[in-house]
Parts: C-alpha cells; sequence; structure tokens
C-alpha cells in the first residue's frame, strides 16, 4: 500500500477539479477508486464543517421551538381532557 503526503493529496484534489477525476488519475499515475475516495472524504469534511458552523444558531432556534411543542401538546392534553369532562358531564 502506497502512502501519499498530505500535500500530493491536496494538489491531486485540486487538478481533478480542473480536469476531472479520470483525467488527473490517469495523468498523477494513481487509481481512479483512490483520487475519488480522497474527493468524497474531502466532501464529507467540508460538509461537516459548516454543518459545525451553523450548528449553534439553529439549535437555539429548535430548542425554543421544541419548548414551544412541548408547551402545546400539554395544552393540548388538558384540552382533550375538558373536552371528555364535559362530553360524560352532557351525558347525565
Amino acid at each position: 500500500m502506497v502512502k501519499y503526503s498530505k500535500e500530493f493529496k491536496e494538489q491531486s484534489l485540486l487538478l481533478s477539479d480542473e480536469i476531472g477525476v479520470k483525467k488527473a488519475a490517469e495523468q498523477l499515475g494513481i487509481n481512479y477508486s483512490t483520487l475519488a475516495d480522497w474527493r468524497k472524504v474531502r466532501s464529507r469534511k467540508a460538509k461537516e464543517a459548516r454543518i459545525a458552523s451553523d450548528k449553534t444558531p439553529l439549535n437555539e432556534r429548535e430548542l425554543g421551538m421544541q419548548r414551544e411543542i412541548q408547551e402545546l401538546k400539554k395544552a393540548n392534553e388538558i384540552l382533550k381532557d375538558a373536552l371528555g369532562f364535559f362530553v360524560v358531564d352532557r351525558k347525565k
């Protein structure tokens, strides 16, 4: 198994962005699947970085929405209980 330096990988990825994975792999003398895997890893890391940077504002908003949902669920349960009480009371 061949170990490639970080710089080589970065330059290979840049080249593959410019001319395509197949041509870059041929020019560099590496397997197509190796270069494709590097691109997948880069893509996944970029996605994780975007999610991490966007997480704080969304997380705070989501927490607020979750609290509101819980309050509304409690209110619905109270209303259902009250409706049941009045229906039973009416039947008497």
